[in-house]
């Protein structure tokens, strides 16, 4: 394969990881129940884009992951923008949503889709320190295992990544408004469904990757990859 081309199936992973963001920042402002445990609704979704950070990684490597993380990245940004740029647009006066009124209707708006600039700062922060963490985690480790027990080796960058992501959103998001307790026990909850999540699916984790790697010809270690962050 020559340098210059891109794989066929990559654009169609990012764009489906960038989707699984945007849409996981939109249904987050709802609590849901599961299984004893409060969580937020994006739980059911942005396990997602963990495990396609995973398949991208396993099949075209480090440096493809770390393009995906920073385009998922600048789509989020960019619908986080355009969200709170109609919010702010002054409302059409007969516009009610159904509500009985424009102003009932503006502040169903901003309640569902509205940012608190904390929250969006602690969601921004988690999503690429968790992130960057799955992808360096889960292309160390299959260079250490040359490529053996791809299954294990998604529940350990997971586990990391995950782990990550949690206590940095919860800690950031909610210091100082939830007791010391209540924070460890929200990071151990999203943690431990997430990572539940993942196990679960794993079957499906492998089915993917090894059809892609079948399909593209392609089957990346990452032996000399510059790992940082920022390398583009």
């Amino acid at each position: 394969m020559r340098a210059a081309q891109t794989p066929r199936w990559y654009p169609f992973l990012v764009g489906l990881f960038s989707g699984t963001l945007i849409v996981s920042n939109i249904i987050a402002v709802k609590l849901v129940t599961l299984f004893g445990l409060v969580l937020p609704a994006a739980v059911v979704v942005f396990p997602l884009a963990y495990i396609l950070g995973d398949v991208i990684t396993e099949v075209y490597g480090y440096a493809y992951a770390r393009r995906a993380i920073w385009t998922g990245f600048f789509a989020n940004l960019v619908a986080v923008a355009a969200i709170v740029l109609a919010g702010a647009l002054p409302p059409a006066p007969f516009w009610t949503a159904g509500l009985g009124s424009v102003d009932a209707a503006q502040r169903a708006y901003a309640a569902l889709l509205g940012f608190s600039p904390r929250l969006l700062a602690a969601s921004f922060a988690a999503y690429l320190v968790g992130e960057f963490l799955n992808a360096y985690v889960l292309a160390r480790l299959k260079v250490r295992t040359q490529g053996r027990w791809l299954g294990l080796r998604t529940i350990a960058s997971t586990i990391v990544g995950e782990g990550a992501d949690s206590a940095v959103f919860i800690t950031l998001a909610f210091w100082g408004v939830l007791p010391g307790e209540a924070l460890g026990q929200a990071i151990l909850a999203q943690w431990g469904f997430k990572v539940a999540y993942e196990t679960v699916v794993t079957p499906l984790t492998y089915w993917v990757a090894n059809a892609l790697k079948r399909a593209e010809g392609l089957d990346a270690f990452d032996r000399e990859t510059d790992f940082h962050p920022l390398r583009f």
